[in-house]
């Protein structure tokens, strides 16, 4: 036998040795791990610990976790230190972990016999969807005795390893996505968390790959109980998802149950995806089945607003501007009013009558508005009570504050003019309900408003009064009692004048009790700078018929300045206009929000404005006009995805400048960006038609050019296409055997509605 031949077998023989070692091995592995799969997806914990060591998306070929990375349990707890009053993490792990499976979609997971916790016990059910790509997390403790349960970490997701070209929707608010998530975590603290109820408008997050696979994570609760959704990355690069839940802070509680489940599972797709995802278990909820919009309960002058004027101070600055752009538009126009009060803004609140007018001159002038056919709602803060203001140092409402674990106000310094704190008030309290609606009842009877901007309502709080008479630390109460403020705000004898009450930001949780919303992310350049984070409408993907959403911080002038601040840090140039450099800025701030279905605002309207900036306001006054004509898809339809489009991009001037005084001293930060130059909607209304919204920023004619198939928007095979603009309805072409085609250029600065009629 020759050498080489020899030396060729005896490789053989060592890659065959090798081979078997290491499928022996990872034969070993396997048998280590118990699994659950229901062809979509595949669960596998460590049968000796009950680590979540393999998430496996079947359908795309994904591996999520990273298993040599897991050292950790799938929950986490933090008790509450009698002893030295903080929160603390116990390393707490038990001696005995047993498994068992019901069937093959069922795994029960038991941790048992803990160090010094002799009859602590922790029961855990993962449960796979028979059909989806999903599976369901419920957790039971027992045996908590004297240690009380501040929070607990479940569903810990540990190992999530990089999908490259990733992406993260979170709906803050109307919503926002992230890329490069990573990166981010990198560059700051390593961790993001967010609040539910607040300023998570809905309980979801997500992170993928849009060509391979995403995780996606969220919770089925209907009942608004406060929990916090967080993203850690470690030093290698992976993400651990958790789930931080906040029961009631009691000490005689010996056991706990979230009483909903977490849902972990997979897709294939991008945001609207997502939005898609949740939606089909949110609409069903309590919130949109209650939703005073569906219902048909919001008055109709506001469904009817054409276009709200955002501005602030006395009646001659808000007023007059209004009822003059009403004239120029020819539809109904109404005020959002903020610094009318008695009270400097973010200061004495809620020290707000008589309004700094006077009573006389205030009444007069909105009844004045009204006869034209202006309305105004005004704002006042729905949770805070300034330390400045006569009635805090009186000593008389601290008791009805929102306090710590510790005992102490939650309070939070506002105003940078003045220094002075507001501190939170308590909405589960008689006192600050009773003080808050007899607020309303004064605005609107008294001094003739047609409703008041709840500001922060969206937001929630934990409180440990135990005085309150609501559960203290988690729990739902707040939620709950804030719907009880509105309820009393309403029980009020308003007569025919039929106020609205609106909220800052968005939230599922208050679609029941609330008109509008504040969705101000339209403007998010405006006050976040440009970064890697943009605005989605996914709050309106999830739930724009049954909540109607306003407001942006669009504005063509320097902010204005409360004239009850300091007068030593005014500045000069108050409601001067912006360099002409931002005026693409604006125009894409109004062309967002059009699309995005919302009801058109400017910020510090004035009226010179109107010859000084001509050709953004005309656009502003066209967007009106156009979705006037639209109702039925842009505040009655339902959110669809836009065709693919191509469009042109350009880089774009972006200013940072608070429609606020902004900071003591601050000028213009300058940005730039590229942005579409062409902006689109997708919403089918309630008679099926389909109307796809275009909104063009560009000085240019672009081509429009899209086809795409009926059976993707539910629609009849055949049927007609119609263009609709300012200067009416002309017909395009017909579609038959399924597919539209659409071909035409849209002028500069050109807006449309293209209409896809069906036939019956």
């Amino acid at each position: 036998m020759n050498n080489n031949r020899k030396y060729s077998l005896v490789l053989i023989f060592l890659i065959l040795i090798i081979t078997s070692f290491y499928q022996c091995k990872s034969s070993l592995f396997t048998d280590d791990i118990v699994f659950i799969e229901n062809g979509k997806i595949k669960l596998g914990f460590e049968n000796k610990t009950g680590r979540l060591v393999v998430f496996n998306d079947l359908v795309n070929n994904h591996e999520f976790i990273d298993q040599s990375v897991v050292n950790e349990l799938p929950w986490e707890i933090n008790f509450h230190s009698i002893q030295t009053n903080l929160i603390q993490t116990v390393e707490i792990s038990p001696s005995k972990f047993s498994y068992s499976k019901p069937d093959s979609h069922t795994l029960i997971l038991s941790w048992k016999d803990f160090d010094g916790m002799e009859e602590f016990e922790i029961n855990a059910e993962i449960t796979l969807d028979k059909n989806k790509a999903f599976s369901y997390w419920s957790i039971f403790i027992d045996g908590v005795k004297e240690n009380t349960l501040d929070n607990l970490v479940f569903p810990k997701i540990a190992g999530l390893k990089d999908m490259e070209n990733e992406e993260l929707v979170i709906p803050t608010w109307m919503g926002s996505l992230m890329t490069e998530p990573r990166k981010a975590l990198r560059s700051g603290r390593g961790k993001m968390e967010w609040s539910y109820p607040g300023a998570l408008s809905s309980q979801v997050i997500a992170v993928y790959n849009l060509n391979k696979s995403g995780f996606y994570a969220s919770c089925n609760d209907s009942l608004s109980y406060v929990k916090n959704f967080s993203l850690k990355l470690d030093s290698l690069n992976t993400l651990t998802y958790e789930m931080i839940n906040y029961p009631s802070f009691d000490l005689s509680a010996s056991s706990y149950s979230p009483n909903y489940q977490a849902i972990i599972g997979s897709f294939k797709g991008d945001w609207i995806d997502v939005a898609e995802i949740y939606g089909e278990w949110a609409v069903k909820q309590k919130w949109a089945k209650e939703s005073r919009f569906k219902n048909g309960l919001t008055p109709s002058w506001l469904e009817n607003t054409a276009l709200w004027v955002w501005n602030r101070g006395k009646s001659d600055n808000v007023l007059k501007p209004a009822v003059e752009l009403k004239e120029r538009l020819g539809l109904p126009v109404h005020v959002f009013w903020h610094w009318w009060h008695n009270c400097s803004y973010d200061d004495n609140f809620p020290e707000y009558l008589p309004p700094r007018e006077g009573m006389e001159s205030f009444i007069t002038a909105v009844k004045s508005a009204q006869n034209t056919g202006v309305n105004s709602h005004v704002y006042m803060n729905a949770i805070q009570w300034g330390d400045a203001a006569e009635g805090w140092k009186s000593g008389k409402v601290k008791p009805y504050t929102v306090k710590d674990i510790d005992g102490k106000e939650r309070s939070h310094v506002y105003n940078i003019f003045t220094d002075n704190a507001l501190i939170n008030m308590c909405v589960g309290t008689e006192f600050w309900r009773d003080h808050y609606s007899s607020l309303c009842d004064s605005v609107i009877n008294i001094y003739q408003t047609n409703g008041v901007y709840m500001d922060q309502t969206c937001l929630s709080r934990m409180c440990y009064d135990k005085s309150h008479g609501h559960e203290i630390g988690g729990g739902n109460y707040w939620v709950e009692n804030s719907g009880k403020l509105i309820d009393q705000i309403r029980s009020k004898d308003f007569g025919d004048k039929q106020p609205i009450f609106t909220g800052e930001g968005s939230a599922e949780n208050w679609l029941p009790h609330l008109d509008a919303f504040l969705t101000l992310q339209a403007s998010r350049e405006r006050y976040a700078g440009v970064g890697n984070t943009e605005t989605i409408p996914f709050f309106q993907a999830v739930f724009h018929q049954y909540g109607i959403t306003f407001g942006n911080y669009s504005s063509l002038v320097t902010p204005p300045y409360d004239e009850l601040w300091p007068k030593e840090f005014a500045p000069e140039n108050i409601e001067q206009p912006l360099d002409e450099i931002f005026n693409d800025q604006f125009l894409m701030e109004q062309a967002r929000s059009f699309v995005w279905g919302m009801q058109p605002t400017i910020a510090n309207y004035q009226s010179f404005l109107a010859s000084e900036r001509e050709e953004e306001i005309n656009y502003l006054l066209n967007i009106a006009r156009l979705r006037y004509k639209g109702l039925k898809y842009l505040l009655y339809g339902k959110f669809l995805r836009t065709p693919h489009i191509e469009f042109p991009e350009k880089e774009i001037d972006i200013s940072r400048l608070s429609i606020y005084a902004g900071r003591k001293g601050e000028i213009v930060s300058a940005f730039k960006k590229h942005v579409p130059l062409l902006y689109s909607g997708t919403w089918k209304a309630e008679d099926n038609y389909v109307g796809i919204v275009l909104a063009s920023i560009s000085d240019k004619s672009i081509p429009i050019k899209f086809s795409f198939d009926t059976i993707n928007y539910g629609l009849h095979s055949n049927g007609d296409i119609y263009i609709i603009t300012n200067k009416g309805k002309e017909f395009l072409n017909s579609y038959t055997d399924r597919m539209v085609n659409v071909n035409f250029s849209l002028q500069p600065k050109g807006l449309c509605i293209i209409e896809i009629s069906p036939t019956i």
